[in-house]
């Protein structure tokens, strides 16, 4: 019985592969109708690909996917108060238990990197870690938008976008701004100041890591003998990795920085 499946199984297998070696070689002739450098350019810089925004002005596709991955989650977090927080038990359910590692995970990097001052601190990283999480996986939905072209754009990760990449740390260092100024007032304003870097690299790494992943799913999906299969499974990994990987690096970067300025400095 176990030959029998795995003959079936392997049999499978080879039909699936020749279908796709007959749609390669069916399509091996074909061009695409830009050049991958017009395709790579455009995936960063968004000139061409432009929406029309309530029929007020033209903006970017990460602008309109930044609004709905807002609100998505404050609905979510609408939907979480209202209904399942007041039934929550002293013997937590599965839902309950989920929340409350998520939400500990973010205070426990908070507390352990600023002891003294964490409260703020501690809802905040964990709403940049969620955003960034949530917002990162976005991009697997494939939304697709109609353009002001007539073209269909799919929705992407609002912080591959340059402009929300930077808002994100520009934030973040303001929040770091506001741990110095609460903790040891002009002094902690100087200590802040003196990293006026940090928001230009806290904004460029989480571009940059964000940003490689669409372009290496674009690269693979624009030559025909890769098109198939191989970028949904290089898509989900670089997605997944990298929404993990970002949201913790942020976070912890975040939580570092405002420990530092916002301690007390003994004499």
């Amino acid at each position: 019985m176990d030959k029998r499946k795995r003959t079936r199984f392997l049999v499978i297998i080879g039909c699936i592969l020749a279908v796709l070696l007959v749609l390669i070689i069916l399509t091996g002739g074909s061009k695409e109708e830009e050049p991958i450098r017009v395709v790579m350019k455009d995936a960063v810089l968004h000139e061409y690909a432009k929406i029309n925004f309530l029929g007020i002005m033209h903006v970017n596709p990460g602008l309109v996917a930044a609004y709905t991955v807002t609100g998505i989650i404050f609905g979510f977090a609408l939907i979480v108060r209202i209904f399942f927080i007041p039934k929550f038990k002293d013997i937590p359910g599965r839902f309950q238990m989920l929340l409350e590692q998520a939400v500990g995970l973010f205070d426990s990097l908070a507390t352990s990197n600023s002891p003294h001052r964490h409260r703020f601190l501690g809802a905040y990283v964990f709403t940049a870690g969620a955003y960034i999480f949530i917002g990162t996986m976005f991009e697997l939905l494939g939304i697709m938008v109609p353009t002001v072209s007539g073209e269909a754009v799919a929705l992407p990760a609002p912080l591959a976008d340059i402009n929300g990449a930077i808002s994100m740390g520009v934030i973040s260092y303001c929040v770091i701004l506001s741990g110095g100024i609460a903790g040891n007032k002009f002094k902690g304003v100087l200590n802040t100041l003196k990293d006026f870097s940090l928001p230009i690299s806290m904004s460029f790494r989480l571009f940059g890591a964000l940003l490689s992943g669409a372009l290496v799913t674009e690269l693979v999906y624009y030559y025909i003998t890769t098109s198939f299969i191989i970028p949904v499974f290089v898509a989900v990994m670089f997605t997944m990795l990298h929404a993990l990987i970002q949201a913790y690096v942020l976070t912890m970067l975040t939580a570092l920085f405002y420990g530092e300025v916002s301690g007390q400095e003994e004499d």
